[in-house]
């Protein structure tokens, strides 16, 4: 049987995956994005927005997929995908964005709090962190090069699954930013590791 351990709403964990695990992370209830950043198991290459830009030729990935590491190494292959499209193109929300963007003073739930804090309870040392997937999050660009945020497009039970391509630490979190959730507060999300 398979385990399913829920992502907290405004919330992130931490988990390892062996090469040729595969995870599946789950909208439960639709809606809801969230952020995924992998390292190796040592902690000396992290995830790559560039490189996977770079080696894909695209900013939206899907299935078939390779999301690459810093130091050009696969680290996992987009396997199945319910929803059709997630992009690097924002980095993980920060105490300083809401500060900056929002004018939001003292504390406020962030993917990149969550995210690092996670990944310090696997030993790994988050500093710098680097752009994460954002999944089920829906960012258009406009025909200007702006960024436009449009409700994400996962509906209840959603989900996409993906390869580890080497033994990783991979850190979730579930996103507290309404504007990547179309207004709506955040939910929690899901995930699986599944073994042959």
């Amino acid at each position: 049987m398979i385990e399913q351990r829920v992502i907290p709403a405004a919330g992130g964990v931490g988990l390892r995956l062996r090469r040729g695990e595969r995870l599946r992370i789950i909208d439960p209830q639709g809606g809801q994005s969230g952020d995924l950043v992998a390292f190796s198991q040592d902690g000396r290459e992290r995830l790559s927005n560039g490189r996977t830009f770079d080696y894909g030729g695209k900013i939206y990935v899907s299935t078939g997929d390779m999301l690459w590491s810093d130091r050009s190494h696969p680290m996992l292959t987009i396997l199945d995908d319910q929803v059709g499209r997630h992009d690097f193109l924002y980095s993980a929300c920060s105490a300083e964005m809401y500060r900056i963007q929002y004018g939001v003073t003292g504390d406020h739930a962030n993917c990149n709090d969550n995210l690092s804090a996670a990944l310090r309870e696997l030993g790994i040392d988050p500093e710098p962190l680097p752009t994460p997937l954002n999944v089920f999050m829906r960012v258009d660009v406009a025909a200007d090069g702006r960024l436009v945020f449009a409700p994400p497009q996962s509906r209840a039970g959603d989900a996409i699954v993906l390869r580890a391509e080497m033994d990783l630490a991979i850190a979730l979190s579930s996103c507290p930013a309404s504007t990547c959730n179309d207004g709506a507060p955040p939910m929690p999300l899901a995930f699986e590791i599944l073994v042959d």
